[in-house]
C-alpha cells in the first residue's frame, strides 16, 4: 500500500496540475484515482460528454447512509494576463501564505478532504466519509449535476450532511444568491446609418437590452431586503454585462451584437422569477425590431443557473458545521456555489472551508497557512466525530 501524503504534500500535487477550466482535468483526476485506489479506497468517475474531464466520488467506512459527505471542485480560473511574482503551478511559502493557483480556491480544501478520506479507511469510522470532486464549477457549476445525478442513481450512500469547502475562512455559511447566465445574441440589419430608420441596429437594440438591466439594478438597490435576503453584500439582485462585440463600422447599422448577462438573485426572490422578467424583456424589444424587418431577432441561450442556497430549519450539516468550528453567527455569501445544488438534489448543505475569498481569482493566489492549518483541525474534528 502507498504511503500516506500529508496535506501540504497533496497541495502540491494538485496545485501542480494547471485544471483551468478551458483544459482538460483529467490528469488530476488519474492522479486522484491512482491515489485513493492506491489506498485501498474505490473511486466512481463521471465523464462529461467529450470525455475530456471528469468528477469523481468516493466513500470510506461501513456501506450506509448517514454519513458526511466533503465537496470540491478541480478545476481553477486562468493565470494568462495576470502578474504572478511565483510560478503559479506550483506552491511557493513567503511570509506565512502558501501561494499558487487553486491554494484558496478550493485545492487545499481537495487536498485536507483527500487526506482525511485516506485517514478514515485506514482508522476506519463508526459512520462514513465521502468525497465528491467536480468539473467546470468556474465556468458555471456544470459538473455537479451530473455527478450528483449519478450517486444517486448508483445507489451510493446518502449523507446526513454536505460540506462544500470553499473558502469562507472556516466560517459556517448557509445562504448563497442563485445565478443564471445567458449568451445573447442580436441580429440587425444593415443600412446606411443616414437612413438608420429603415435597417435595425443589433448594437444599439443591445444596448436597450442592457439599459433594462441597468433599470434593474437601481430599482433592486432602491428596494428594502426582507428576512435572511438582508445579510447579502450587496442585499440586492444584482445584474451584471461584462463583454460585447458587434458592428461592422460607424456609419452601418449593425448587423450583429453579442453579449452575455449574467444576474446573481436573492434567494427569496429565485431565479425563475428572473428569468421571465428577462423573457418578456428580450420578446418586447425582438418584437419592436421585427416589426421594421421581419428578419431581426434576439436570440437568449442558457449559459448556466445555478440554485440559491437558502438557510434551513433544523439543518444537520449547519448543527455539524457549527460543532466542529464553534462559529454561530449568521454567514451568506454572494458568490454561487455547487452548495445550492446539492440542497436542491436533497442534501443538508452549508459551506465551510479554509481560505479568503478575496484571494480567489487573483494573480499570487494565497492561502494563509493559519487557514490552512484550520482547516486540517476541522477535518481532523470531523474524523473524530466519525468515531462517536
Amino acid at each position: 500500500m502507498a504511503t500516506p501524503l500529508s496535506p501540504r504534500e497533496l497541495l502540491e500535487k494538485l496545485v501542480s496540475f494547471p485544471t483551468v477550466s478551458c483544459d482538460s482535468n483529467l490528469a488530476l483526476v488519474d492522479w486522484v484515482q491512482d491515489y485513493l485506489t492506491g489506498h485501498g479506497i474505490p473511486v466512481t468517475r463521471v465523464w462529461n460528454a467529450a470525455r475530456d474531464k471528469a468528477s469523481l466520488y468516493a466513500h470510506a467506512g461501513p456501506q450506509a447512509q448517514g454519513g458526511v459527505l466533503l465537496s470540491g471542485h478541480t478545476d481553477v480560473v486562468p493565470v494568462e494576463g495576470q502578474d504572478w511574482d511565483t510560478d503559479p503551478w506550483a506552491v511557493v511559502e513567503r511570509n506565512g501564505r502558501l501561494y499558487g493557483r487553486g491554494t484558496c480556491d478550493m485545492k487545499g480544501f481537495n487536498a485536507l478532504a483527500i487526506w482525511a478520506l485516506v485517514r478514515a479507511h485506514a482508522q476506519g469510522v463508526q459512520r462514513p466519509l465521502q468525497l465528491a470532486l467536480s468539473h467546470d464549477e468556474e465556468v458555471g457549476c456544470l459538473g455537479a449535476p451530473p455527478m450528483i445525478d449519478h450517486m444517486q442513481a448508483s445507489g451510493f450512500p446518502k449523507a446526513r450532511a454536505v460540506i462544500v469547502g470553499e473558502p469562507s475562512r472556516m466560517q459556517v455559511v448557509t445562504g448563497h444568491k442563485g445565478t443564471i447566465g445567458f449568451d445573447v445574441r442580436v441580429t440587425g440589419f444593415e443600412v446606411h446609418s443616414s437612413l438608420m430608420h429603415t435597417g435595425v441596429s443589433a448594437v444599439m437594440e443591445a444596448a436597450a437590452l442592457i439599459d433594462w438591466a441597468n433599470d434593474r439594478n437601481v430599482e433592486n438597490r432602491a428596494r428594502p431586503p426582507q428576512g435572511d435576503d438582508a445579510l447579502f453584500d450587496p442585499p440586492w439582485t444584482t445584474l451584471h454585462v461584462g463583454q460585447i462585440a458587434g458592428g461592422t463600422a460607424h456609419n452601418i447599422t449593425a448587423a450583429h451584437c453579442a453579449f452575455g448577462l449574467d444576474m446573481r438573485c436573492l434567494p427569496g426572490e429565485g431565479t425563475e422569477r428572473w428569468r421571465a422578467a428577462w423573457e418578456d424583456e428580450r420578446a418586447r424589444v425582438e418584437a419592436r425590431m421585427r416589426a421594421i424587418r421581419p428578419e431581426a431577432r434576439v436570440e437568449s441561450t442558457p449559459h448556466f443557473d445555478v440554485p440559491p442556497l437558502r438557510p434551513e430549519a433544523d439543518n444537520p450539516a449547519e448543527a455539524l458545521a457549527r460543532r466542529l468550528t464553534g462559529d454561530n453567527a449568521p454567514h451568506v455569501v454572494s458568490y454561487a456555489t455547487e452548495a445550492g445544488q446539492f440542497q436542491q438534489a436533497g442534501y443538508s448543505t452549508v459551506i465551510c472551508g479554509p481560505g479568503d475569498i478575496s484571494q480567489a481569482h487573483q494573480p499570487n493566489e494565497y492561502i494563509a497557512l493559519d487557514q490552512f492549518r484550520q482547516g486540517q483541525a476541522f477535518v481532523d474534528r470531523l474524523l473524530t466525530h466519525l468515531q462517536e
